[in-house]
């Protein structure tokens, strides 16, 4: 299994429980690691061959701004998801923060693991 990966991408979403957060959208951190074969893509030198980190940035862009939720655990299984089905991942990893939404901690946020890492 290969690992294609996202680090730090800092995405404007709608999430939250409280109504601070409700009430505008927050930067969140997301970082992600993508397991799928490269194999054909590294015989191919296509970008056909393999998962577009750009085409998966462009539609987390996309999909959070049209998109509300309420926890961070949440938005993680619906983009662990979207990677599975929409773009043919085998096993993803995904992890979101929120910065600077409690005092005196600089980041919250949680990771999860979905498929199998074959």
């Amino acid at each position: 299994m290969d690992i294609i990966f996202i680090e730090d991408l800092r995405l404007s979403a709608h999430i939250g429980i409280y109504p601070r957060e409700k009430a505008m959208a927050q930067t969140i951190e997301l970082s992600l690691q993508i397991g799928a074969s490269t194999a054909s893509a590294g015989a191919s030198d296509d970008i056909g061959d393999t998962i577009d980190y750009a085409q998966v940035v462009e539609r987390l862009r996309r999909e959070l701004a049209e998109r509300r939720f309420n926890l961070l655990e949440k938005l993680a299984e619906y983009i662990a998801s979207l990677l599975r089905d929409d773009f043919g991942a085998a096993w993803v990893r995904v992890s979101i923060a929120k910065q600077g939404v409690m005092r005196g901690v600089r980041r919250v946020g949680v990771v999860i693991e979905r498929g199998s890492r074959d």
